[in-house]
């Protein structure tokens, strides 16, 4: 459903949000309708509608013209929220367990009426105070394979395909991602935000050429290789669970770029929670790593199988060559996820609430390290098993 709206951008109140949710959604007309903002991200306004009497809800999710980190001297588009609605929407074709439902849109409100997801909870806050989601690496891994094969060109006529990465262009999310991911950690920019005690860690990655360069050729892949429809920002706080289910939202950042970007970021959240445990409940993290590439790596692989248009996709060697490209891509993406959470402009509460000064400081560390091995030696892992390895030694 698309709403009839004013021609001209107006942020919503309460009273506002509550007015348009009788419009879109049916509740009784004599419901007694309550309203609450629980945005806490950067880049959105997120008001959760509830029927006192019922318990039933739905979720209104407004863009901002702005960045809230930075204030309105950040402006952002607007086309973002369109571009989260249809991500959402063409995900929805191949998982539709597995993103919440999308209700209305209107693109000049720049708004996404969604199904509301409260009865779970955020996946990174969940993993912090040290909950287990025992689905989690199993639906990610089959969220990664579902919607990564099917809007490629393995999976789709290149008519198609190029229809659709025309439509999802998103220039303007992309250049935050180009920035903040792939440019500005690895310089001395103002955007950069770390404790002095890292100073020297910092000054490290600033200097190392070596690590410079094999940056600029990851940029590059994100520039320049649109393989599939990305969700483009898929970490644990866009991904809400409990014991039972899995839900990815936010995909706002959505664009055609290189298979191995989603991979490697979700995969960079998991290597957080890793750094930050000991014990059998690090491991319980550490299988989930492994757990999320072979799901998603097994799943490529029937519907490669079983759907793939591609005309090599019978020839001997090709399938190999495909995941093994997707998964030296996520290692490096992954990397540079670990160090730009670290010391760049965006950071991750499951570092920074850390109260201990010294233990904070000692995981960011490893976090870099991490970061910067993954990084480096990519190239050289032709399994999981050596992504597990290098996650090993960069946390003794």
């Amino acid at each position: 459903m698309t709403l009839t709206a004013p021609s001209t951008y107006k942020a919503l109140t309460e009273a506002t949000a509550i007015a348009l949710a009788k419009a879109v959604h049916t509740f009784d007309p004599a419901a007694h309708l309550t309203c609450r903002e629980i945005g806490e991200g950067n880049l959105n306004y997120v008001f959760q509608i509830e029927d006192a009497k019922t318990g039933e809800r739905l979720i209104i999710k407004q863009a901002l013209p702005y960045a809230k980190v930075v204030g309105e001297s950040w402006p952002l588009t607007l086309k973002r929220a369109t571009i989260e609605a249809n991500v959402l929407r063409k995900h929805g074709e191949f998982v539709p367990s597995l993103v919440p439902a999308v209700y209305a849109t209107d693109e000049a409100l720049a708004i996404t009426v969604m199904e509301d997801l409260s009865h779970l909870v955020i996946a990174r806050e969940g993993l912090i105070e040290g909950q287990n989601f025992p689905r989690l690496s199993q639906d990610i891994g089959e969220y990664l394979a579902e919607t990564l094969f099917h809007t490629s060109d393995y999976g789709l006529h290149p008519f198609e395909k190029k229809k659709l990465a025309a439509e999802f262009s998103n220039p303007e999310l992309c250049k935050i991602t180009e920035d903040l991911i792939f440019t500005d950690p690895f310089f001395d920019m103002d955007t950069n935000d770390y404790e002095s005690q890292l100073q020297s860690a910092v000054e490290a990655i600033w200097n190392d050429r070596k690590l410079q360069l094999e940056v600029a050729k990851l940029k590059k892949s994100f520039l320049t290789e649109a393989e599939a429809l990305l969700h483009g920002d898929l970490h644990t706080g866009s991904i809400f669970a409990s014991q039972t289910e899995t839900k990815v939202i936010d995909p706002e950042f959505g664009f055609y770029g290189p298979i191995g970007f989603d991979v490697g970021l979700f995969l960079a959240n998991l290597v957080f929670q890793s750094i930050t445990r000991e014990g059998e409940e690090r491991q319980v993290i550490v299988d989930q790593i492994e757990k999320t590439w072979e799901v998603f790596a097994s799943r490529f692989t029937e519907l490669w199988t079983t759907q793939s248009v591609e005309s090599f996709k019978e020839t001997e060697g090709y399938l190999e060559y495909v995941l093994g490209k997707v998964l030296t891509d996520a290692v490096g993406f992954a990397g540079c996820e670990l160090i730009r959470r670290t010391i760049g402009l965006a950071h991750v509460k499951d570092l920074d609430s850390i109260e201990d000064t010294e233990k904070r400081i000692n995981s960011k560390g490893k976090t870099l390290e991490t970061g910067r091995k993954l990084i480096l030696q990519r190239q050289q892992t032709a399994s999981i098993n050596d992504v597990l390895r290098i996650i090993e030694e960069a946390h003794k």
